[in-house]
Formats: C-alpha cells, structure tokens, sequence
C-alpha cells in the first residue's frame, strides 16, 4: 500500500514541486502554483462539492421539520430524507468525495515537507526533473517555510472562517413546539462556525509553515471558488424570475 502512495501521489507531487522550484527559483511560488495546478485537476469535484453542500445547507429547515415530524422514528425520517434529497437533486453524499479524494495529497505534501527535501529523497525525481541539489526554504526572502508560523495559521484560519460562513444560512425565527430544538441546532451551528477556525489554527501551528500555508492558498481559492459559483447561481435565478415576471 505504501508503494502505490509513494508512486501515485508523494513522488509526482515531489517532481512537480522540485519542477516548479527550478522554473520559479523560490519555494513560496512553487506552492502557490502547485496549489493552483492540483485545484485545477480537482475543480469539478470541487465544483460539485461546493453546489452539494450549499444545497444542504438550504435544505436544512426543512431537514429539521423532517426529524421534529418522525420524531423517535427513525425510519419514517430516513425514507422522508432521502424523498426529500430526490425531489431537490441533492446527494448528501457527494460533498464528501473531494475531502477525501484531497486527503491524499495533502498526506503527501505534509511527507514532501517532512522529510522529502533530503537527498536521498531527491533521488526519486524523474529522469526530466533537475535534481537542485538543496532546496532553499527561505521564500520571498524572509518566510522560512520549513518551520512553523503563527502568521500563516492565523491566515489559514480566516480562510476557512470565511469559506464556512458562506455556507451558513440565515434561518427564518419560527415559534412553533419544535421552535426551542431549532435554536439549539442554530446554536451549534454557529459554535462549528468559529470551532472549526479555531482547530485550524491549532494545526496549523504545529506544522512547518510550508505546509500551513499550502492549507491557507487551498482554503482561500476554495472560498473563492464558493463566491464565484453562489454569485452565477444567484444570477442564474434573478434572470428566471424576471423571465417569469415578464411572462
């Protein structure tokens, strides 16, 4: 198992990033644009990951309304679910592929960054790839990358904030039996919101700061990622209703 890793995903991320390192002459830009080149290679899963989880996060009202009604019924509530999945096109599932199909190289990038600058590691580069002998871990001329950085952590954990709260959905206050559940479900939800920001930063001290800093740039292209596709969705919708006004 730990042959097919190394020679599916730590040697070839290995090769791109001593390849970008060559073409670019510092360390910082090779992350940047290996970031940019693997979120590329994973846009459509990314891009369906981020249309599924929105969608979920839409449907939660009505999710609850589901579990409030089968209450102590647990079949009843899944085959309402899942009805309620169908009828919307939701997969609740789909949202999770990316995560896992990312854990792979990020496991990766963490071993490249650990101990893959060595020599004897930069012996497996392909035949193409210039072995540079060292690898300077100093970026821009002052971030050392191989140790850790409170400021990159700090950033990494703004990143995921702001790609969390965009997914967060402003429930509308309804006073009904179930209204006091709701507001503790709304409660939780918003602890998440800045928990898991927190756990970021947390990692993030703990890792060299090349790595902490490949999370931030993926992080924040994701987010980004989010805003372009929510801003086309909400476009899309306003001109249906106004092509329904008109008609």
């Amino acid at each position: 198992m730990n042959g097919i890793f190394q020679s599916f995903f730590y040697q070839p991320i290995l090769n791109l990033l001593v390849f970008l390192y060559n073409i670019f002459g510092d360390l910082g830009l090779a992350i940047i644009f290996l970031t940019i080149l693997i979120k590329l290679i994973l846009y459509p899963l990314s891009k369906k990951s981020i249309k599924s989880q929105k969608a979920l996060q839409d449907l939660q009202p009505k999710i609850e309304e589901v579990k409030k009604k089968n209450k102590g019924d647990q079949q009843a509530t899944s085959v309402e679910l899942m009805a309620l999945y169908k009828e919307n096109k939701v997969n609740p599932f789909s949202s999770c592929l990316p995560l896992l199909i990312q854990l792979p190289f990020f496991i990766a990038i963490f071993r490249v960054f650990r101990d893959g600058f060595a020599q004897n590691h930069l012996d497996l580069l392909y035949t193409f790839v210039k072995n540079p002998g060292t690898i300077d871990v100093i970026s821009f001329g002052f971030f050392n990358l191989a140790e850790k950085s409170i400021v990159l952590a700090l950033l990494a954990g703004l990143a995921q904030f702001w790609q969390a709260k965009m997914m967060t959905t402003k429930k509308p206050e309804i006073k009904t039996e179930g209204a006091k559940d709701e507001g503790m479900m709304a409660i939780m939800n918003k602890q998440m919101l800045y928990i898991m920001p927190g756990v970021t930063v947390f990692i993030g001290l703990t890792m060299p700061a090349g790595l902490t800093f490949y999370w931030f740039l993926t992080t924040l292209f994701t987010a980004l990622q989010q805003k372009v596709t929510f801003n086309k969705d909400r476009d899309d919708s306003n001109k249906i209703k106004e092509v329904k006004v008109l008609n």
